[in-house]
């Protein structure tokens, strides 16, 4: 294997702000979880979970090295092999995996859990990267479109049952990478309207609300093109479509969707307020964020983290902790270290010399991006409770295991660039 000078030719930039925001995520971590064991504990209590924390980040020492040293065109010859595994992982769950708290998201060994959707990201990154790498993909043509399509549903469509709605939602961000390597921009375009259609239907309760802002819409464009004939030709298509979509989301909103998941949208559109009950840990998460003020509380002084008020605390609402015992100023460090980690990938993507390199790093940008967006958006109450991790933070060895592999995977690839022509 090739691997001399890679000290050298790795970004060292990358790996620091990963190590910082690893230490950091440990420190809250600890913090979040005296609440249920008291002040008077060691931190190398490895029964706590702030112990099993410290235990997943040693091992991920190890796994940074074997992901290092493995030759970098090994990602990309196999990259299919890697993909196929990662879906018979998923497709095993119905049948060997274990159910905690209403999903069947985990393997387990022994006491130990393994959640294969945290590595299946990678896995797609590596199986998009590979087709779109290919000379003869031209996305504008609609068998390829349908073909990249299917590289991305496969794991949404196993990952949807488990329920796991946060995960299968990362993947949209998929999309933007597309755009970027040439899929036409009306993709995006749908994509939007899709949400704007959504989100009215639901904020409205009536479907021919939406249909009637349609219809002026619609009538305005029509009356303005000079392309009478066939503008009110796409118009009808168009009317059609968007009543068919609304109806739909009225049926799947009462008659899919579980309660849970109803009454957070409901919440989120100022529809219902209850604080004791599905809505009590936004509300909560927000008080403790609101306390901490400009310079926060101080560390481990959090009364809101250290009096247990908010559920989940360690997991998808870390950043709360952040809130309150670092405050303002806590939180716009973290941001700019997750900010800084998103610019600085898409800035090596760039300068890859191969553009299976290029796509997989914008793959990597864009699964942080939104890890991060959803998270503390949900964090803060502007998006509803999904279970979305913050990447490097919350507690979780799949999650930790996951993202490292996604990102140095990358560091690899990018310090290899040197042997590339």
């Amino acid at each position: 294997m090739k691997n001399q000078g890679i000290s050298q030719n790795i970004d060292w930039i990358s790996i620091i702000i990963f190590a910082v925001l690893v230490i950091m995520g440990w420190l809250n971590i600890y913090s979040s979880s005296l609440s249920s064991i008291g002040d008077d504990v060691s931190i190398f209590d490895f029964t706590q979970i702030y112990g099993k924390q410290m235990l997943f980040i040693l091992f991920t020492i190890p796994l940074i090295f074997i992901v290092l040293f493995v030759e970098a065109k090994f990602y990309e010859k196999f990259s299919i092999v890697i993909f196929a595994i990662s879906i018979l992982s998923l497709i095993g769950l119905f049948a060997f995996g274990k159910t905690i708290a209403g999903q069947r998201c985990w393997y387990a060994i022994g006491s130990f859990t393994l959640q294969p959707s945290e590595f299946a990201k990678a896995a797609t990154s590596l199986a998009l990267a590979k087709y779109l790498s290919d000379v003869q993909i031209n996305l504008k043509e609609v068998n390829r479109q349908i073909q990249v399509l299917i590289i991305l549903f496969l794991p949404v469509m196993l990952i949807l049952p488990q329920p796991d709605p946060g995960s299968a939602l990362i993947y949209s961000v998929f999309f933007i990478v597309l755009f970027r390597e040439g899929m036409p921009g009306w993709y995006l375009l749908t994509g939007f309207i899709a949400i704007l259609l959504f989100v009215l239907t639901l904020a409205t309760n009536n479907p021919f609300i939406v249909i009637g802002i349609a219809v002026v819409v619609l009538t305005i464009n029509y009356f303005r093109s000079r392309l009478v004939d066939r503008n009110i030709i796409a118009s009808a298509i168009l009317l059609v479509m968007v009543s068919a979509f609304s109806f739909s989301v009225s049926y799947v909103f009462d008659n899919v969707f579980k309660q849970h998941h109803r009454d957070r949208f409901n919440i989120l559109l100022g529809k219902e307020v209850d604080m004791k009950g599905v809505g009590y840990n936004t509300n909560q998460s927000e008080i403790a964020i609101g306390s901490g003020g400009l310079f926060g509380k101080g560390y481990l002084e959090g009364t809101q983290t250290k009096g247990g008020f908010v559920p989940e605390q360690h997991t998808d609402y870390i950043f709360t902790t952040v809130g309150e015992e670092w405050g303002f100023l806590g939180c716009v460090i973290v941001i700019g270290l997750f900010v800084g980690l998103i610019l600085r990938i898409v800035y090596l993507a760039e300068r890859q010399k191969t553009k299976f390199s290029r796509v997989y790093g914008y793959c990597v940008a864009g699964i942080l991006f939104i890890h991060f967006f959803v998270n503390i958006a949900m964090v803060v109450g502007i998006f509803p409770t999904i279970g979305v991790p913050l990447p490097f933070f919350s507690y979780g060895g799949s999650g930790l295991w996951g993202f490292t592999i996604l990102l140095f995977i990358f560091l690899k690839m990018d310090a290899n660039k040197v042997n590339e022509w």
